[in-house]
């Protein structure tokens, strides 16, 4: 049974950082590309980065510059580095990768962007 499970969410000022981690476990880590998605209040789930197996990443254009996706596939572990944070970076964060018997979903990491 596949388990994403997130943390390092939290509240920040703009232009703070913080950095996530999912925790995977139930699939083979290092050969799966992995990615961070996230859904503000009222508004639809977006893809924010990727990495593959092999470490290659993207990045959506609100993003890039900014966060930094990673992963250490000895810790099974993909993060999510977040830095100059801006209010409207404000969301749920998830954890998420594709199996073959589908998507496979994290429960969720809120971050807060305020003053």
């Amino acid at each position: 049974q596949v388990q994403l499970v997130e943390s390092g969410g939290g509240l920040v000022q703009p232009g703070g950082s913080l950095r996530l981690s999912c925790a995977a476990s139930g699939i083979i880590f290092r050969i799966y590309a992995m990615a961070w998605y996230r859904q503000a209040p009222g508004k639809q789930r977006e893809l924010v980065a990727t990495i593959t197996g092999g470490g290659s990443t993207n990045y959506a254009d609100s993003v890039k510059g900014r966060f930094t996706i990673s992963r250490d596939n000895a810790k099974n572990t993909v993060y999510l580095q977040m830095n100059s944070l801006k209010p409207e970076d404000t969301a749920v964060y998830y954890c998420n990768t594709n199996t073959l018997k589908g998507p496979e979903w994290g429960q969720g990491t809120q971050v807060t962007v305020s003053s």
